[in-house]
């Protein structure tokens, strides 16, 4: 696993040109959205990473120039929305898929990929199910991370890396008030997607976070 993961990151930070932009969008929806979600059915648990990567797959509807890949000598953007969720498991790394996001309802979506973190940490996957993303999300908020930017997992052409939902004051309306705030940051392979491109696909991601209700269409 050790020297898969060597080649890869040989494969990525060396050739990709990467670049890195954050935001911090304001979790106190999706933090209401979580709970009321969690009360009405207990066994579905579900985490900021679900809303997240629900979040992120709308956005990638709408931007599917960052849904792409670079293939040497051309871009393929892709029309099925693949998410690859990183999943620390003992000795390294492993990236299982959630395939076809899109079609997916975000309950559908919590479990999934709880049955697939399960099943890699007991190292039971199979090939074609951590293959085959195109787009990768790595959080490392449940560690008491706030913030990271993660290495490009190749041919993709980004990855969003999620820090921790964290509580702290924020200035609204002239007041100080208490807030909830999350750090992401995209890196990005500059040969597929412009610094503008980026921008925008998380001037999206944010906007769908403050405003989750859009998940429900």
């Amino acid at each position: 696993m050790r020297k898969t993961i060597a080649t890869r990151l040989s494969q990525s930070l060396g050739p990709v040109p990467h670049f890195y932009l954050t935001i911090e969008p304001d979790m106190k929806r999706a933090k209401e959205l979580r709970e009321s979600a969690n009360q009405l059915d207990p066994n579905l648990k579900l985490t900021y990473n679900d809303i997240i990567i629900k979040a992120v797959t709308a956005a990638l509807r709408l931007h599917p120039e960052v849904n792409a890949s670079f293939l040497g000598d051309k871009i393929r953007t892709h029309n099925r929305v693949h998410i690859g969720v990183a999943v620390a498991v003992e000795g390294g790394l492993i990236t299982p898929v959630l395939r076809d996001c899109d079609r997916k309802t975000l309950q559908q979506i919590s479990r999934e990929t709880k049955e697939l973190v399960a099943r890699a940490r007991n190292r039971k996957l199979q090939p074609d199910e951590y293959t085959g993303s195109t787009f990768s999300v790595s959080n490392l908020g449940m560690m008491g991370i706030d913030e990271f930017s993660a290495v490009i997992n190749p041919p993709e052409g980004a990855i969003l890396a999620v820090g921790a939902v964290v509580e702290k004051p924020v200035v609204a309306d002239g007041r100080i008030e208490i807030g909830y705030r999350c750090r992401m940051t995209l890196s990005c392979d500059h040969r597929v997607v412009d610094g503008a491109t980026g921008a925008k696909f998380l001037q999206t991601l944010e906007r769908i976070l403050e405003n989750p209700v859009y998940l429900a269409f």
